[in-house]
């Protein structure tokens, strides 16, 4: 396993009202960030918080390419992005223990924070395809460029992890500097990691290492 420390290129907030931030996730355009009773849309580039949804937030978020969706208590929730109405709901597989969601191969992965596990869930129905174990906290799930990473976060240590999709097997670590936690993880598609900074209210970047 390759380790090193993580490179954070930018510190996002704290935003006004946010006394924490849980998901993360981009739509191409803003970050969007889950604070337990809103979704907030941040710009990347100003670092201003421009739009906000009015519903439950209380951890992981994803985005498909046309919705968002939220774990919210032990239910996931598939969100219109204009209007913030609840489309659908499926049950989450950690029912309410759950942290970190993303979208990748047309279905949901769902990381069951201290069960150290990863579920891929069917999008339409919450039913369980596969499971990774983790020998950590799950606190965010990403994919990008066919890479699978999940964030940790157990007393004051956090890191960015790239594990083997099959086994589970962690292949490179990012490390965090002390104290500052992730909450929530996503890639914005290319070089940089957007993480959630639990009780900071902040939403951070760091660079992913290239190839």
């Amino acid at each position: 396993m390759h380790r090193s420390a993580a490179d954070i290129v930018r510190e996002y907030g704290p935003f006004p009202g946010v006394d924490r931030v849980n998901g993360v996730t981009f739509d191409g355009e803003h970050v969007w960030f889950a604070t337990g009773g809103t979704l907030q849309a941040l710009d990347p580039s100003s670092g201003k918080a421009v739009r906000s949804l009015e519903v439950a937030a209380h951890a992981g978020t994803a985005f498909d390419g046309r919705h968002l969706f939220q774990l919210a208590e032990d239910r996931i929730h598939k969100i219109d992005l204009e209007t913030g109405r609840v489309l659908a709901s499926i049950p989450a597989p950690g029912g309410g223990g759950d942290s970190g969601l993303a979208w990748a191969e047309g279905t949901l992965w769902v990381g069951q924070y201290r069960e150290r596990k990863i579920h891929q869930v069917d999008p339409e129905t919450g039913a369980i395809l596969r499971t990774i174990e983790s020998n950590r906290f799950v606190t965010g799930v990403t994919w990008v460029e066919g890479e699978l990473w999940h964030a940790t976060w157990e007393g004051d240590a956090s890191d960015l992890r790239r594990i083997d999709p099959r086994t589970g097997e962690v292949l490179e670590s990012l490390d965090m500097p002390p104290g500052v936690d992730v909450s929530g993880l996503e890639s914005d598609g290319g070089d940089r990691f957007f993480c959630g900074g639990g009780k900071s209210g902040k939403v951070r970047a760091v660079r992913r290492p290239k190839r």
